[in-house]
């Protein structure tokens, strides 16, 4: 049997899936159809800060209204060698 996996795991593999700037609003939306369904506006904006802490996300503030957007950081999945 797999582990349980935590919200931010689960957030962090559906921004990875579609990718695309993510915006607390869009996270609201994509939470209701997870097995999180009562997420909120204020955990949805925890969460992306943390996963940019993380370093999995990039955050970019618009120079015009100041608002926060996400991308994925491109995995590089190359080798060293």
């Amino acid at each position: 049997m797999s582990d349980p996996i935590n919200r931010r795991d689960w957030l962090l593999a559906e921004i990875r899936r579609t990718g695309g700037v993510w915006t607390v609003r869009r996270v609201e939306a994509v939470m209701h159809a997870s097995p999180w369904p009562t997420s909120k506006r204020n955990t949805a904006r925890k969460d992306l800060r943390a996963l940019a802490a993380r370093g999995a996300l990039t955050a970019k503030d618009a120079p015009d209204t100041g608002r926060r957007s996400y991308t994925p950081k491109i995995l590089n999945l190359r080798s060293a060698a």
